[in-house]
């Protein structure tokens, strides 16, 4: 069994929105986010961030505190937005609210315009999470990475239907437990 704590990253300086693959950093509220999550660390054999520096600046403080091993891993970057990138929702409310209300509404039949298709997103996060499984059985882990990482993790570990994908409420510096048994099954745990 592998047992990960996700942590989302806190407020960034350019805000909400779409911040995809952007490389935003933290504001000093959002340091204070995630600080205040990790108040209580629990013994991580290991950190393991996406490297969009909202994410691994923290993560890279925290290891150092805990003294526990840093891992940045790709597959646990937020999902690609494409020409969404950067945009508020409002905006696209504007613009596009006929396509903005399609990828609400499922998210798994609508890609934003040049962005990456969920079902891709799907594959390279659970891949990161397999990966994870082999090489760290019986761990105990700190993921910091996104809010769509966590949803993705939080809607399978739940049972959700994939349409039902973007309901998971996930906050900033918000952090949630699941666990992986050997049948590769996600569940969600209580701290």
């Amino acid at each position: 069994m592998l047992t990960l704590d996700l942590l989302r990253h806190g407020e960034t300086e350019r805000g909400g929105g779409f911040r995809g693959s952007l490389d935003d950093l933290l504001t000093p509220v959002g340091w204070q986010q995630m600080r205040d999550a990790t108040a209580q660390p629990d013994n991580w054999d290991a950190i393991i961030s996406s490297p969009l520096r909202r994410c691994a600046d923290f993560a890279f403080e925290l290891a150092q505190q805990c003294r526990a091993p840093l891992v940045l891993l790709d597959n646990l970057r937020e999902l690609h937005f494409g020409d969404w990138e950067g945009r508020h929702a409002n905006e696209l409310m504007a613009e596009h609210a006929e396509d903005l209300g399609r990828f609400w509404a499922d998210p798994y039949q609508f890609c934003p315009p040049g962005g990456e298709p969920l079902v891709l997103f799907e594959q390279r996060v659970l891949a990161a999470i397999e990966e994870l499984a082999q090489r760290r059985a019986g761990e105990h882990l700190l993921l910091v990475t996104h809010g769509g990482v966590m949803r993705l993790l939080m809607a399978r570990a739940r049972g959700l239907a994939r349409q039902d994908l973007l309901q998971v409420e996930v906050a900033h510096g918000q952090r949630l437990r699941i666990q992986l048994d050997e049948p590769g099954r996600l569940r969600e745990c209580p701290y």
